[in-house]
């Protein structure tokens, strides 16, 4: 079975130090995988916005964010400027596809994107895709194939643009298997291929799990063969640091289980587009995350 990894990169440290990191322990590993850019601002600091949302000081109290993140990331954005990553980390981004692995967009500004979208229109939602696809063909000289949006967070307005753009893929959902996307009754044409596995800080502090146990619930729960393997999120400023040895544990046991680790390219290269269902879009929660996040619900039937 495949795996597929997706590599979420929200934060100027995360490109900085994470994702080398991540490409060193990768090719050691013959992983394949895909990294999600942030292309414009990094302005984490502003996520703390977040407070007033059910099960956000949860979250921030089990998975030690100044730990993870550190105090000047957790700055940038309100008492600090933020650096510009697709500016400053253009090198790294281009050795990153060097390497072999494939690149994608996440988005032009993480923190306003996953705050704002589904309060936002049109004008808006096309401004900030536009401004990550420019950045993208500026710093490696091609379009992108692939996108994934910040925190799981889509509209109708956001998957209609991203049609248009010609993007082959997205990865904006969490579900089960790769649909095709219907949301508030409109119908759209890049195919989702879902993130299906629980991440990391979902799970770590959360009913006895620990850095040291995750890696056994995860191989548990990627045991159970999915229609099309499985996508795992993970994220440069956590598997690309604090967790790095967990990452590395968690490969080991996946080659072990007999598992591909693959890149999205490689997961939406092996599918057959003209049988893919077409569900639902709808907002929900998942265990372990604060907020509402795009969720693949029911199939349409004809």
């Amino acid at each position: 079975m495949n795996i597929a990894l997706k590599i979420d990169v929200d934060t100027y440290e995360g490109t900085r130090v994470g994702v080398p990191a991540l490409v060193e322990l990768l090719r050691r590993h013959d992983a394949r995988a895909t990294f999600f850019f942030s292309l414009g601002p990094d302005h984490t600091g502003r996520a703390v916005r977040r407070v007033f949302r059910r099960g956000f000081l949860s979250k921030v109290s089990r998975t030690s964010v100044v730990e993870n993140y550190g105090w000047k990331t957790l700055l940038y954005g309100t008492l600090l400027p933020g650096p510009n990553i697709g500016l400053k980390c253009a090198d790294i981004m281009r050795a990153t596809q060097r390497a072999g692995f494939e690149t994608a967009i996440h988005c032009w500004d993480h923190t306003r994107w996953q705050d704002f979208v589904t309060q936002k229109g049109r004008e808006w939602t096309q401004r900030e895709l536009k401004q990550a696809w420019l950045r993208y063909e500026q710093i490696f000289s091609e379009s992108p194939r692939g996108i994934g949006a910040p925190g799981w967070q889509t509209t109708p307005n956001a998957l209609a643009i991203q049609d248009e753009m010609g993007f082959a893929y997205c990865s904006d959902t969490r579900g089960a298997h790769p649909f095709l996307p219907l949301m508030e009754g409109k119908r759209f044409n890049c195919p989702q291929l879902p993130t299906t596995l629980p991440t990391l800080d979902e799970l770590i502090g959360v009913d006895g799990v620990t850095e040291e146990n995750v890696c056994e619930h995860l191989l548990e729960a990627s045991s159970k063969p999915g229609p099309a393997g499985h996508v795992f999120t993970l994220h440069a400023e956590l598997e690309g640091r604090r967790y790095l040895p967990v990452l590395e544990r968690l490969l080991q046991g996946w080659r072990k289980q007999g598992h591909q680790l693959v890149a999205l390219a490689d997961l939406y290269a092996s599918l057959d587009l003209s049988t893919l269902p077409v569900h639902h879009v709808v907002n929900g929660q998942i265990p372990g995350r604060s907020g509402l996040l795009a969720l693949q619900g029911k199939q349409v039937t004809a």
